[in-house]
């Protein structure tokens, strides 16, 4: 949630949106996948969202700045190719009959729109850094 009137990074909302998505609709897959497919798409959702606070609290500016670019850039980077994972993830679950081929529709949407925020942030990033 935003803090002291900030709004929240449009990128964070859409991924908790992702990761929300995941938590409802594999809450009823079969029992069978629940300790393997199930855990590994909330996990790789989480983990998204985790790596994009990070990255979000990183000040950038100061003696530092470098440094801080480079280590927000890595966490962007860690949060993409989660996103990555939990795409081919997602695919794995829909060929195992663990989610819908609907449902798979649509967290690979989600997950196209939050690569593309994700990606626009981090040309952002680049661009102040020049």
């Amino acid at each position: 949630m935003a803090r002291n009137g900030e709004s929240e990074l449009t990128v964070i909302t859409r991924a908790k949106e992702l990761c929300q998505y995941i938590l409802v609709i594999t809450d009823k897959s079969p029992k069978k996948f629940r300790f393997t497919l199930v855990s590994r798409l909330q996990n790789y959702s989480l983990s998204v969202i985790e790596h994009l606070f990070k990255a979000n609290e990183q000040f950038v500016g100061g003696e530092k700045a470098e440094e801080q670019f480079a280590v927000r850039l890595s966490l962007q980077q860690e949060a993409m190719t989660e996103l990555r994972l939990l795409a081919y993830m997602s695919m794995i679950a829909r060929e195992a009959q663990c989610i819908l081929p609907k449902q798979q529709s649509h967290i690979s949407m989600k997950i196209v729109e939050t690569q593309r925020l994700l990606y626009a942030w981090m040309k952002s990033d680049e661009n102040r850094r020049k």
